[in-house]
């Protein structure tokens, strides 16, 4: 028995009889030999870990658009955030941790350049319109390993696909990061948003925070408290009621004063218009597109308007803005 196997024997023997175990897996679209180190859903959080779409997240917005300062979150650093909390809730339920990694390390790989404000307006442009969950899965099944693909499992595929408020996984341990992905926003993003003086601790409705706590690291604990006895021995991932209406009504708070705040926005039209001229140019100029995303139109038949939000998608704030500027941006001159 090889390293893998007494793995998959220990999952069994340990794991919640909830739990998805590596064993049993759907598998993936192209079969591969098993490793003899790790189990399925190892092999899937490594690939993901070491992508490129999965560095390029650090240099993507979360809701601050270049802030200054270096403690803001960007997208990575979110994903990070969300694997941690997932991968507590998981372990204490005896779920399969190796699975809700992936999942959580996976779910925002599509997402767009500056935040959800790129992700609203490629959904105007595009003819198919652009959702950042379907695109993550776009990006590990076509766009990595020019046009290969990471070949993930089913069920992290699945995971990532579900992972927004109307989701739903077909696992237990991609309900797990569904709601660590919201306690995780929520919290971090009210954390920034004091940072940058938006507002202050004691001004949130004490409605919410004298059930869910008075600080982000109270709220983080308490939630997840909850969810874990909520959830112990059951075949559902669930919050009781009066949490989950204080998280919902919290959520609504922020969209209300931060998500729509001037501060955080003040840019997010320049950065839409900076898509917008963007996305035209290489609509009229294909042959200027990288190489890679020229050949799945001539290999897989993709239709150009796919591509060209492929690209723009899979952009850093930075390099759009340097692409920008390299393009559209007059240069000074001087005799030499």
């Amino acid at each position: 028995m090889n390293i893998r196997e007494m793995r998959e024997e220990k999952e069994a023997q340990d794991l919640s009889p909830y739990a998805a175990l590596s064993r049993d897996s759907k598998g993936r679209d192209i079969p591969e030999e098993p490793c003899d180190i790790r189990t399925v859903y190892q092999r899937d959080r490594d690939r993901i870990l070491h992508s490129k779409s999965f560095r390029r997240m650090k240099h993507k917005t979360q809701v601050f658009l270049a802030p200054e300062g270096d403690h803001y979150r960007t997208r990575l650093t979110h994903t990070l955030e969300v694997s941690q909390i997932a991968r507590t809730i998981a372990r204490a339920l005896r779920l399969n941790e190796d699975l809700t990694e992936a999942i959580a390390l996976g779910h925002d790989l599509g997402h767009t350049p500056f935040g959800h404000s790129g992700e609203r307006i490629l959904d105007e442009l595009s003819p198919f319109g652009f959702v950042h969950s379907e695109q993550s899965v776009r990006v590990v099944e076509v766009l990595e390993k020019d046009g290969k693909g990471l070949n993930l499992t089913k069920e992290v595929r699945d995971g990532i696909r579900n992972h927004r408020t109307s989701g739903h996984p077909s696992t237990l341990e991609g309900c797990v990061v569904r709601l660590s992905d919201k306690i995780a926003y929520i919290n971090h993003d009210i954390d920034d948003a004091i940072r940058a003086k938006i507002f202050r601790e004691e001004e949130l409705p004490e409605e919410f925070t004298d059930i869910l706590g008075h600080s982000v690291r109270e709220r983080l604990n308490n939630l997840i408290h909850d969810i874990i006895f909520q959830s112990m021995d059951k075949p559902e991932i669930v919050m009781s009621p009066g949490f989950e209406e204080a998280i919902h009504g919290l959520r609504a708070w922020m969209f209300r004063n931060v998500y729509t705040n001037e501060l955080p926005k003040a840019e997010e039209g320049r950065a839409q218009q900076l898509i917008v001229t963007l996305y035209e140019y290489y609509m009229k100029h294909v042959d200027r597109l990288p190489e890679e995303y020229r050949l799945m139109m001539k290999q897989r038949g993709e239709p150009t308007e796919r591509v060209v939000c492929d690209y723009i998608a899979g952009m850093s704030d930075v390099y759009a803005i340097n692409l920008f500027e390299a393009l559209f941006v007059p240069k000074g001159w001087q005799i030499r």
